[in-house]
């Protein structure tokens, strides 16, 4: 791990660890609380390095002082939970030794209890091949070989951090000419989309699909994010045209759809926003998918958008028939508990319809 001033969280994230993994090994890079003492609860192997706005630079010196087969890395404010960390357990046990590096699911937002947006990062290796981490910001772990991808998530509970950290980095390397590569790009324009620099981002945004160098999800992704963009700036017609784009690189995914119908549904064109619901009910993630998952949309939240729809409409039945489906996936929710209780009165004519 690397840390620096995550008291906050740092405690939670070792005690859900401690027990699974054989040595724990953390750098620090200036903390200035707590951050070490509670560090040296769980381990010895607490080294200090002096920051130089570099990720990379960080998480190698991390590296070199793991001395087990396999190193694992985390984030302060993540948090394994009791059922991966079973999972973990049973994994690490059974590990062959011919896997070079291990993929595992990252769960970064949530609705309920269940995961609504996730991504895969390679989070285990083998130590003696070597591997580098890449970049000075939104690093990356440099792999190949026997890559193995598991069905263990880490989850992502941020607590407070620095926002403007990363951008500034990115500021700096633009300020001393440094090259940036069509990675750097596609984060910095993120970084600028964080920080409402919509005009901006769109450019960055732009030179990054113009390279030609883009990983098909890494595209996709920027045509969604280029969509929020044009969104912020009240440029609709332009959001649904950068969703659109995203065809261009693959077949439609769901949450591409669910875009475009928020937007016909914003117009009050229903049957529109109801086939692009429809469609996204229907599409499927390719094979050994690693980019972003957006779960809402490929599980409960076009159900809910066509139980909006059609109760619009008044057709009531199918409107609770969606509902009932979200609800396979949220359960007692209490969208869903409210959404049944009202379309049943106006059903059974008990409550007065719109």
């Amino acid at each position: 791990m690397i840390v620096k001033d995550e008291e906050a969280v740092l405690d939670r994230c070792l005690q859900s660890i401690a027990d699974i993994v054989d040595e724990i090994v953390i750098v620090d890079t200036g903390s200035q609380d707590r951050t070490q003492e509670i560090a040296r609860k769980y381990t010895d192997l607490v080294f200090d390095f002096e920051w130089v706005d570099d990720f990379s630079e960080a998480r190698n010196e991390s590296f070199r002082h793991a001395s087990m087969d396999y190193v694992l890395w985390l984030d302060a404010d993540d948090v394994v939970s009791d059922v991966d960390r079973i999972k973990l357990a049973e994994f690490k046990k059974n590990l062959s030794s011919d896997v070079d590096a291990v993929t595992m699911w990252y769960h970064l937002a949530f609705q309920g209890d269940q995961p609504t947006v996730s991504s895969r990062l390679v989070r285990l290796v083998k130590r003696s091949r070597g591997f580098v981490w890449r970049g000075r910001v939104h690093e990356y772990l440099e792999i190949n070989g026997n890559i193995l991808n598991s069905d263990i998530a880490i989850i992502h509970r941020p607590v407070e951090h620095d926002a403007a950290r990363n951008l500034r980095i990115y500021e700096k390397k633009l300020a001393l000419g440094e090259d940036f590569s069509p990675r750097d790009m596609l984060y910095y324009a993120n970084e600028l989309l964080d920080h409402a620099q919509y005009e901006k981002a769109v450019q960055w945004y732009k030179r990054f699909l113009a390279t030609g160098q883009c990983w098909k999800e890494d595209a996709i992704t920027a045509c969604f994010k280029l969509a929020e963009c044009f969104r912020a700036m009240n440029q609709p017609e332009q959001s649904k045209q950068a969703v659109l784009h995203s065809f261009l690189y693959d077949t439609p995914r769901a949450e591409a759809c669910c875009r475009i119908g928020y937007g016909y549904l914003e117009e009050g064109k229903i049957d529109q926003a109801i086939f692009w619901y429809d469609l996204a009910t229907k599409c499927r993630r390719p094979a050994n998918f690693v980019g972003f998952v957006n779960h809402a949309c490929e599980t409960w939240l076009p159900h809910i958008q066509l139980c909006v729809c059609y109760s619009r409409l008044g057709q009531y039945r199918k409107a609770y028939d969606h509902n009932e489906r979200a609800a396979e996936y949220l359960g007692e929710d209490p969208m869903i508990v409210h959404n049944r209780s009202v379309l049943r009165a106006w059903m059974d004519g008990e409550l007065e319809k719109p």
